[in-house]
Parts: structure tokens; C-alpha cells; sequence
């Protein structure tokens, strides 16, 4: 979660996918962890805090995010010049 996170944190100054709200890419990132974690439960056929302890979840959104501003800075003040 933390290397997507930054990725897109990377990316999030040229709005890429849009100028509106919804279409911010720290949205647009935490939509697709979602769509993943339904993923991975439907193809374990098993709730993913059985596999994931909740606290490495928690954990991981924080981080994602965390790296997510660590990559706007960057990308902002370190790739602009």
C-alpha cells in the first residue's frame, strides 16, 4: 500500500483523472485498495480480516497515506525543478 501510495502521490499535483473532488487521486488510490481487498476476499472465499490481522490493515491505510503526501511533496518541490 505504501509504494502505491506514493505513486500516486507522484502524480496527484497534475490532477490526472480529473479536476472534481471524486477524481482526486488520493480517492481514486484508496478506491482501488478496496476494490482489491474485495478482490482478495472473493477469491479466498474467506473475510480479509481472517487473512489480515485488522491492525496491519490500519497500519497499511496509514502508511499509504502517510507515503501518499511523501509523494506529493516530492513530486511538488524535488521533481518541479
Amino acid at each position: 500500500m505504501g509504494v502505491g501510495g506514493f505513486g500516486f502521490g507522484l502524480s496527484a499535483e497534475r490532477q490526472p483523472f480529473g479536476d472534481d473532488v471524486i477524481t482526486h487521486p488520493l480517492v481514486i488510490y484508496f478506491f482501488i485498495v478496496g476494490v482489491l481487498l474485495l478482490a482478495l476476499r472473493a477469491a479466498l472465499r474467506r473475510p480479509v480480516p481472517e487473512v489480515i490481522p485488522e491492525r496491519a490493515l490500519t497500519a497499511g491505510c496509514f502508511v499509504g497515506l502517510a507515503l501518499f503526501l511523501a509523494g506529493n511533496f516530492v513530486g511538488v518541490h524535488l521533481l518541479a525543478r
